[in-house]
Order: C-alpha cells, then sequence, then structure tokens
C-alpha cells in the first residue's frame, strides 16, 4: 500500500517496487514491496545501514539498474509518467531534461579519458546551449559548488583531483540542468563540513528557486535531519519506518531508527566515555526468504509474534506510521547492542617521556608547468605513544600531503626532520628499513581502492605478514588468525574476495593489514567517511580498542569532526598548508579557538539544531598557487583586524598548556568575541 494520498503533483511515486538481482542463476531480492512518493519540492530522506536496498531504490527511480537488476513488482512514476511505459529515447530526454543523479562514487561517474571542462560543458550542450556559452555557465557552476581555479579544473582529468573535488564536480553537473528531480546518493561522503554546507544551501536554494524535488540518501543521520522534510528508514529492502523528520530523529518509533541514532557519537562523547553503542548481529543475506518481521533477529524487542507474521506499516500518527507492533514501546532506554555492557575502557597509557614521532620545519613544495606550489609550510608537532592526533581542515588544506610524508610516498623539503622514537627516519619509504617501514603504516578512505581485488582475504594480509612482520610458514597462519580475530572477521571470510564483504568488512581487512607488522603508528585517513553508522561505531570501537591493546598511535584525518572528537587526544587545524591551532582536543573545542577552527565548528550539521547559524566564510579557498600574504587566511576570515593580517603572518599565541593558535588577535579578545559552542554544535 502507498503511504499517503497519491497526487498528481508528486515527483516521485514509487508503488509496491519489488527488485531482485540474478546472482548464480538464482533471483535473489532486494526491495520487498517499497511504496514512498515525493511531492514537488519536496525533500525526502533514505536512510539505513549499507545493503538496505537504498542504492538500488535510487537506480530503479531512474530506470538504471545493472544488467542483473529486474524490476519483478510495481511501478514507478515521475511525474506522473510511468517509466517503465518510456521508450528508450523517451527516458534520454527525461534524464537530459528533468531529472538529475549524483552517484556515491564519483570515479565511476566520470570518464576517466575526458578532462573536465568537456564533461561539464556537454551537459549544458546537450540541453541546446551554444558552446560558447555552455563555458561560461560550467565555470559558474564549478564555482557555486566552491572549486577554487575553476578554469585550471577544467583542463584536467578526473584522476588529476581529489575525491571531494570530483564529487564537487558531480554535483555541479548534476544541478546544471535545474531538474525537476534530484537524487543524491551519498552525495557529501568526501567533503569538508564548510563545502558540505555551502552544497546543501545550493541544494536549499535549487528547491527554493526551481521547486525541485530530491531524493537524498545518505548516512549522515545529522545532514538528512538539516536537508530533509520527511524522512524514511529501509532495513533489508522494507521500509520500516516513515515520518516527518522531526519525528522521525525526536521520536522514533521503531528498534532499527533508534538504535541508528544510538550509534552516533553525540554530545561531545569521548572514547574515555566508554565504547559506543552497536546494533547487535548483521543484515540476513541477500535474497533470504524473510518470516515475520525482518528486523525480529536484531532487535531487543521481538517476540514470538514478531517472528510468526509481517507487522503491517500501522500509524503512530497520521503522517508518522512505523513496521513495528511495539511502537508505543519503542523509546531509547529499551534499544541496547553488543556493547552496551562493556564500560569504559581502560586506563589510556601515559603521554610522558620523548614522544614517539616528532615533526621539525616539515615543508612540501611542489612544482607545476614552472610554478612552485607550498603545499605545507613549517609544519612542527609531536605525537607521544597510545596517543591520537586529529588532523582536520577543508580539502587541499595539506593533511594528505602530511600523511604521504611521513610514510615516505613524498619527499619533503630540505630542512625538514621527522623523527621516530628519536631516530631521523628517512625521507623516502625505498629509503628506510624493514623496521621503520612496519612502524608507521596507513588505513585508506576507500577499502575498495586500497585492496587486490582478484586476491582472497587470507593472502591479502597473510602477504603483509610476511613483508612487514617477517613471518613465514605456519608463523603466517597463526598470526594471521590471531589478527583477524582481533579485527573481528571470522575464518571462513579468509578464503573470500573483498568484493564479496560488505564496506565495513572490507575496512577491517584493512585495518588487518596495516597491523599486520605491529605498527606504532596508523595514520587513519577517513577511514569511516564511506561507512553507515552502525559500521562506523564498530570501527570506531575497534580502533580504540586496538589502540589500548598494542599501545599504536593514531594519525587520524577526518571531516567528520563528531568522530574526531570522540577519537582524539589532541587536535591540529590545517589551512592552506599552515598549522593555525593545536591543542587537547577538549580545549580546541571549547574555545577560545582560531576564527577558522570557529568557522568549522559552526558548519557541523546537527540533528538536535536543524536551523543552527553557520559562520559563513567570505570568497574561495585561495590557490596553493598564489597564497595571500600575511595571515593565509585574512580573505575569508570573519574576525580580521585590518592591515596587520594583510601583511603580517602571526606568531603563534599560547591559548592554555599545550594549546597554540596563530592568530593577530589576543587569545582574551578571541574568548570575548566567541560564544561558546554549543554541544549540539560539537558533535
Amino acid at each position: 500500500m502507498t503511504i499517503g494520498t497519491m497526487s498528481a503533483t508528486d515527483a516521485l511515486t514509487i508503488e509496491n517496487l519489488d527488485v531482485d538481482y540474478r546472482l548464480r542463476a538464482r533471483l535473489r531480492r532486494v526491495l520487498y514491496g517499497l511504496n514512498l512518493r515525493i511531492g514537488r519540492g519536496e525533500s525526502y530522506g533514505l536512510v539505513g545501514e549499507s545493503g538496505c536496498g537504498k542504492s538500488t531504490a535510487a537506480l530503479a527511480a531512474v530506470r538504471y539498474l545493472p544488467r542483473n537488476g529486474i524490476i519483478s513488482g510495481g511501478r514507478i512514476l515521475v511525474d506522473g509518467r510511468d517509466l517503465m511505459a518510456l521508450a528508450p529515447t523517451e527516458l534520454r530526454k527525461l534524464r537530459a531534461t528533468s531529472l538529475s543523479m549524483v552517484y556515491q562514487d564519483p570515479n565511476r561517474a566520470l570518464n576517466p579519458s575526458i578532462k573536465i571542462g568537456r564533461q561539464v560543458t556537454e551537459v549544458f550542450e546537450f540541453v541546446q546551449i551554444p558552446r560558447s556559452q555552455a563555458y561560461d555557465r560550467s565555470i559558474d557552476m564549478l564555482k557555486r559548488v566552491r572549486i577554487a581555479d575553476p578554469q585550471k579544473v577544467m583542463q584536467r582529468y578526473p584522476h588529476q583531483l581529489s575525491g571531494g573535488m570530483q564529487q564537487r564536480v558531480c554535483i555541479a553537473m548534476a544541478l546544471a540542468i535545474n531538474p525537476r528531480l534530484l537524487i543524491l546518493d551519498e552525495p557529501t561522503t568526501g567533503l569538508d563540513v564548510t563545502v558540505e554546507a555551502e552544497v546543501l544551501d545550493l541544494i536549499q536554494q535549487l528547491r527554493t528557486d526551481y521547486q525541485t524535488s530530491i531524493l537524498f540518501i545518505s548516512h549522515n543521520l545529522a545532514v538528512v535531519s538539516k536537508l530533509c522534510d520527511r524522512v524514511g528508514v529501509l532495513y533489508a529492502g522494507t521500509l520500516v519506518e516513515e515520518g516527518a523528520t522531526a519525528d522521525i530523529f525526536n521520536y522514533p518509533r521503531h528498534p532499527y531508527t533508534v538504535g541508528l541514532l544510538r550509534c552516533l557519537p553525540t554530545r561531545g562523547r569521548r572514547k574515555s566515555d566508554g565504547p559506543l553503542q552497536t546494533i547487535a548481529g548483521a543484515l540476513p543475506a541477500l535474497g533470504s526468504i524473510l518470516q515475520g518481521c525482518v528486523f525480529a533477529p536484531r532487535c531487543p524487542l521481538a517476540e514470538d509474534a514478531c517472528r510468526a507474521a509481517d507487522p503491517p506499516f500501522m500509524a503512530v500518527t497520521p503522517a508518522h506510521h512505523s513496521r513495528c507492533i511495539h511502537f508505543d514501546q519503542v523509546i531509547p532506554d529499551l534499544v541496547t547492542s553488543s556493547t552496551a555492557q562493556r564500560g569504559a575502557p581502560e586506563i589510556f597509557p601515559t603521554r610522558a617521556g620523548t614522544p614517539i614521532l616528532a615533526i621539525e620545519k616539515l615543508s612540501k613544495t611542489f612544482v607545476m608547468k614552472g610554478h612552485a606550489v607550498p603545499v605545507l609550510r613549517d609544519i612542527g608537532l609531536q605525537l607521544a605513544a597510545g596517543e591520537t592526533l586529529g588532523l582536520v581542515g577543508e580539502s587541499g588544506s595539506g593533511k594528505t600531503t602530511l600523511a604521504r610524508l611521513l610514510l615516505g610516498l613524498t619527499k619533503p623539503d630540505e630542512g625538514a626532520r621527522v623523527e621516530l622514537d628519536g631516530q631521523a627516519l628517512q625521507p623516502l619509504l625505498s629509503e628506510r628499513s624493514r623496521e621503520a617501514v612496519k612502524s608507521v603504516q596507513i588505513i585508506f578512505q576507500n577499502p575498495d581502492s586500497a585492496l587486490n581485488r582478484s586476491h582472497t582475504i587470507r593472502r591479502i594480509i597473510g602477504r603483509a605478514l610476511r613483508r612487514l612482520a617477517g613471518a613465514s610458514g605456519s608463523t603466517v597462519s597463526t598470526k594471521l588468525l590471531e589478527l583477524t580475530r582481533a579485527v573481528r572477521l571470522s575464518e571462513r571470510q579468509l578464503s573470500v574476495r573483498p568484493r564479496q564483504l560488505s564496506g565495513g568488512l572490507k575496512q577491517r581487512v584493512a585495518i588487518a593489514r596495516a597491523f599486520a607488522g605491529d605498527p606504532r603508528i596508523v595514520v587513519c585517513d577517513e577511514p569511516t567517511s564511506a561507512l553507515d553508522v552502525s559500521v562506523q561505531a564498530a570501527i570506531l570501537n575497534l580502533l580504540v580498542e586496538l589502540q589500548i591493546n598494542r599501545q599504536v598511535s593514531y594519525i587520524f584525518i577526518s571531516h567528520d569532526l563528531g568522530v574526531v572528537r570522540y577519537l582524539a587526544d589532541r587536535i591540529a587545524v590545517l589551512y592552506l598548508g599552515r598549522l593555525m591551532e593545536i591543542g587537547p582536543a577538549e580545549q580546541v573545542f571549547a574555545g577560545p579557538h582560531h576564527p577558522y577552527t570557529e568557522a568549522l565548528l559552526s558548519a557541523i550539521p546537527s540533528i538536535a539544531e536543524r536551523n543552527a547559524e553557520r559562520i559563513r566564510l567570505s570568497g574561495e579557498i585561495p590557490s596553493a598557487v598564489n597564497p595571500p600574504s600575511g595571515c593565509v587566511f585574512h580573505t575569508r576570515c570573519p574576525r580580521k583586524l585590518g592591515a596587520i593580517c594583510e601583511q603580517q603572518e602571526p606568531a603563534v599565541n599560547e591559548a592554555g598548556p599545550g594549546h597554540g593558535i596563530r592568530c593577530h588577535i589576543p587569545v582574551a579578545d578571541l574568548a570575548r568575541l566567541q560564544s561558546a559552542v554549543p554541544d549540539e554544535l560539537a558533535v
């Protein structure tokens, strides 16, 4: 049945949709009788764990399922037109003029052999805009999604852009035709908080100006809360709850929805407060024959009646429905998880004595077409044993370059000094001893790109054990089992290949490989950005547990400041290659803080404060080719003093023990100017 009354003005209507995938000569069901509608100018959020069928629903809505995808029942209407009845030419015209989609992986959405400029201008040319105008419109659209130097970006190929930059290009292409229906599948995954906020504002403006309807799929519940009018919660291909955004997030009436919300590291929660909540168990296997409530095997409220029959969609209110016979009992206190009773972690190791890592005057300048491009300048910091340093800043701030320098993948400028345990660390990986190589490892953002898809998990981890730990023969098998148990992988999963695992399991494999040589330092480069909230919580718990048990230190790079606050002991804030602030996490979040840090904090989306005001930075991010004089942040700083900021680089002022701020404004004045960041903004 369809919830609510179907209207002729609905942009999208999905009725009783069944979708199967043909795998190994068998049909395996992915969506079960899905019903949803999106009104004209409405934004609808679809949330749930990876594997619940969200992307399949989106692909079905544009009739772009993979070859083995089959719509087995139901119908899909876009602006009242039945997609299944459209001829191929009509469908192409609809996609070109009225319907746009931003895919989760920009690598697959952009043609690697065509320059960005040609790909963007083609969108305008397809709707009969002359090429000369199409170029100018493309430049303007790239500026609207906060891409600095769009003319230069237009001359590059996709592989020459960062993941976040690629995603912004895809968003610009999708918004170019001012679509009537815009489908966004994890569009902000690779974006930093300020760009994410700008993109969300752009999408909201599009809704206002053109009455664009939006289907928004995301793991980021706070972003969904900010952007969407209504939310649907999908579990194992079944819609289990639907309602107004405020009702779903403030008064959830299904145990699964409550479980998702409890996985978030909210309200300033720290790792010392104990492990994050997770949802016990796992999703049913693809194509499983489901009997009774699909969530019953993982539900703490399940009873015999739940397992006997599929519960109907029941009305909590006329606009809020839940597929749970216990919807009147579903309150957060009733939902527990497999980690809820484990208590606080052990005492973290002391951080006295010689730091494990010391960096002085670390700079990196690239040369591009004869121009010097300073990416990092005079970075100095230390990392203690068992400590987590959170590294934050917008895309282009130098975070990844810093990680590559530490790993020996890029050579620093002359004069830099990096010491590991008081001994100089050779600048390039090829020059380092095996002991030094295994001491510094990395967990990449995207395990799909980091793991060899043709090798089994046993071979991937075993190879790392042989090369890093020097293990051989039976020792490899013993260490392999120990390592897989440590990252919560089962022995049967060793014989499969990465493509057969979920995103969370693949990230566990990547973590196991990084820990194969018992590293001293692990660089975590956005390791949870592509994971849903339940898997993210499990991975964060795993990282904390490994840190305690193995005394390892982390450099944690992330755009998600809520995750950084939970995991980090100290935080370093980078902007255009300069270290603007560094200090204990609580002090950095509590303030006073650098005006740039203040702007980052204000941009964090919050479930509790949907309409919270944020500090809007003026202008574009400057190009590293021609950075501003004086304070590099002065061109965008909302608290700029005047000529001193433009002409003189500020010194680092001490705001507290171990807390430094690079700003001309005295710390006492910053404290007076800045209001304390509410807990809701710092999650």
